[in-house]
């Protein structure tokens, strides 16, 4: 892990940029090093041109749930998840271009570690609460209905972000041995515990909708869910791994750097599969707000029937 304050050693993994010079140095004569480098900078660049686009489509998600669109309770989960994912993007926009901060770029990478993995960690969680809520809306529609008290999406997106940064603060305030100690056992025990209650909500949703589909259309919010899901397995969680199958794997160095811009892609492509979804069965063309505001209308089943309820004011707040 990356050893931190000016008053440190900097002792890099594969992610940090002096890696190859402190490691591969012998191999400077075949070009090896010059290779790895290139690769790098190459990967640094993807990261930062897609993490540029995703910035912008998850600001016009953002404006539009904070200011256009009245709130509902799935959307206010959509608004935080949308917030950590600008936040993870602006962190690697950082990070690409952390060398142009001088004598300062190795204090600057610790600082952008964590905050990178802190608004990672926070949008896993918020794909957990979110995969689990819509499982128990399928599982007991009229319990959910009845009797889920009003705040509950504000107050846990509140618990989660407040939980994920003491999570994140101790081992920034301890960064030693133990420090790295902890980052890897309990963080790697978070990321395992969140990836399979995500995992295991979903498929019990996709079950559902399966069964469901038979009879009639599924609701979007569910569709919404489990691509946002599957995208996450496909490209976010390969950057939670990462280290872990590094240093205790054969994990190469291309596949390592590969996990950044992946991650980019996690974070910048959930714009569109909530536009995407919003548009499905409608070929005509509808403004930006009435698209999302379809695609996260508050649907829900009925005994046999689902019904499409419109956004309506809500108390909900968000951070």
């Amino acid at each position: 892990m990356e050893r931190g304050p000016p008053n440190m050693t900097v002792s890099p993994t594969p992610e940090y940029p002096e890696y190859y010079y402190n490691n591969y140095i012998d191999y400077n004569e075949n070009g090896i090093l010059f290779k790895r480098r290139l690769y790098y900078d190459e990967m640094n660049i993807l990261s930062l041109l897609i993490a540029l686009l995703g910035l912008l489509g998850n600001g016009a998600v953002l404006w539009l749930l904070g200011f256009r669109i009245p709130r509902n309770h799935f959307s206010v989960y959509i608004l935080n998840l949308a917030a950590a994912d600008a936040l993870f993007l602006c962190g690697s926009i950082l990070k690409s271009i952390h060398p142009c901060f001088g004598k300062f770029r190795d204090l600057t990478w610790v600082i952008l570690f964590f905050l990178k993995y802190l608004f990672y960690t926070v949008g896993l969680s918020l794909l957990a609460a979110i995969s689990t809520e819509r499982c128990l809306c399928a599982l007991f529609p009229l319990w959910y209905r009845c009797r889920r008290p009003e705040h509950t999406s504000a107050a846990v997106c509140a618990v989660l972000w407040v939980l994920t940064g003491m999570f994140w603060q101790l081992p920034f305030l301890l960064f030693t041995f133990y420090g790295e100690i902890y980052i890897f056992l309990i963080a790697g025990a978070w990321l395992l515990l969140l990836t399979c209650i995500m995992c295991v909500s979903s498929l019990t949703l996709l079950l559902r909708v399966q069964c469901s589909s038979r009879l009639r259309q599924p609701p979007r919010l569910y569709l919404l869910v489990l691509l946002t899901v599957l995208v996450f397995l496909l490209c976010g969680l390969p950057l939670g791994i990462r280290d872990f199958m590094y240093f205790y794997s054969e994990l190469g160095l291309r596949l390592y750097w590969l996990c950044e811009p992946l991650a980019c892609v996690n974070s910048s492509v959930n714009p569109l599969i909530y536009f995407f979804v919003g548009r499905l069965g409608n070929k005509r063309r509808e403004p930006l707000r009435e698209v999302l505001q379809r695609a996260l209308g508050d649907e829900q089943e009925l005994g046999g029937g689902t019904t499409n309820t419109p956004h309506t004011s809500s108390a909900e707040t968000t951070l």
